[in-house]
């Protein structure tokens, strides 16, 4: 089992890194995790549904399918990482407002029905 080190300049500047790069580190990660908890490739192809070539792909940098990665993730337990990407962006009260404002000043004003009757009967006499 190989022991990683985290560069924390190269993670900091994790846009000066490459996608192969990046999905080499990830790759790795997921044998890690795979390895840590003393699954065989063969356990996580029959949890997940992921072939075992894929799996051996996957571990070795080619990241193809992203339905497939999820369900790995999921299979190890590691699908909680995910979670930054699914939350949804607070508004400040200040966005909100201009938000609701701008969509209050759209709305189409109609008249009211009263005032149309009380126009029409003026004219009928």
């Amino acid at each position: 089992m190989h022991r990683y080190c985290i560069n924390y300049d190269t993670m900091e500047n994790i846009d000066m890194l490459s996608d192969t790069e990046i999905t080499k580190r990830i790759s790795e990660k997921l044998k890690e995790l795979r390895l840590k908890q003393n699954i065989t490739r063969q356990d996580v192809s029959i949890s997940s549904g992921v072939s075992m070539s894929s799996i051996v792909r996957m571990e070795d940098g080619e990241i193809k399918s992203f339905e497939s990665f999820l369900r790995i993730l999921r299979t190890l337990g590691r699908i909680d990482i995910l979670r930054p990407l699914l939350e949804e962006e607070e508004i400040s009260p200040n966005e909100y407002y201009k938000l609701m404002h701008s969509a209050k000043a759209k709305q189409r004003k109609r008249a009211s029905k009263s005032n149309t009757n009380n126009k029409q009967k003026e004219s009928e006499w």
